[in-house]
């Protein structure tokens, strides 16, 4: 299974699982045009794309969607909430392209097996996706306000991982942001800090995780030096320096 970020950030975000012979998209929030682009780049085939799975209805996760369906006939995957909120938003989307799943429902979808759980972040039942592909299996976690012990035991059971670190506290403080909005990224419902992704992974990372990618980095609040560094010092203290780190990009493909 190859695992792909395609875009990373708060700007837009779209990541890709392949088998080889079919892909799943996660998300969608580029453009078509800078979407087939980094696919190209990566080596994926748009049309071995078989489903877009949906994490949550904000923009920079879905504002790409109906632009790509109205090129690429696949299903949706959503739960309920999600999909209602992108059928009634904007860029509306017709009900019937959505599959909807209840959160912890396994499903089948390509050659892969998708299992959504819910994660805490402010909008309507938000979820992240633990995938199986033959024997491996992938972690995917953004827009997560709180490291629950629910969502470290999906990352537990993962060989590769995608998992948010989106400010360094510091810098969003520091970033002149309303007083609001930095109670909101920083509450119990917004992004996890750096520290926070640190402490999922000191708590939950297990002897079968090889690969983690850093992702949904804040550009005002975090730097990927910041966000390596407070990682590495994490898996050194573990003693798993042998994981292959990350950092993924708001503007180019990385194929994990």
């Amino acid at each position: 299974m190859n695992a792909i970020s395609i875009a990373s950030g708060s700007k837009g975000n779209a990541y890709c699982l392949s088998s080889g012979r079919t892909s799943v998209l996660i998300d969608c929030g580029l453009a078509l045009r800078e979407l087939a682009k980094r696919c190209r780049q990566a080596g994926v085939d748009l049309g071995s794309i078989c489903a877009v799975l949906v994490t949550h209805a904000h923009s920079d996760h879905v504002k790409g969607l109906k632009t790509f369906l109205s090129s690429y006939d696949v299903p949706v995957y959503a739960n309920m909430l999600t999909a209602e909120a992108i059928a009634g938003g904007d860029d509306a989307i017709p009900g019937e392209a959505f599959m909807c799943f209840e959160d912890g429902q396994q499903f089948a979808v390509g050659d892969f097996l998708v299992e959504p759980f819910s994660t805490p972040h402010d909008t309507a039942d938000p979820v992240g996706y633990f995938v199986r592909c033959g024997d491996e299996t992938y972690f995917h976690g953004t827009d997560i306000g709180t490291p629950l012990e629910s969502i470290g035991r999906r990352l537990a059971e993962a060989d590769v991982a995608v998992l948010e670190s989106n400010h360094d506290p510091l810098m969003l403080d520091m970033s002149g942001r309303t007083r609001c909005l930095i109670e909101r990224i920083r509450g119990p419902r917004g992004h996890l800090s750096n520290g926070q992704a640190c402490e999922l992974v000191r708590r939950y990372a297990s002897p079968r995780l090889k690969r983690l990618a850093l992702a949904h980095l804040s550009r005002d609040c975090n730097t990927p030096d910041l966000a390596m560094r407070a990682m590495r010092g994490t898996l050194e203290e573990i003693s798993r320096t042998d994981i292959v780190l990350s950092v993924l990009s708001q503007d180019e493909a990385v194929v994990l």
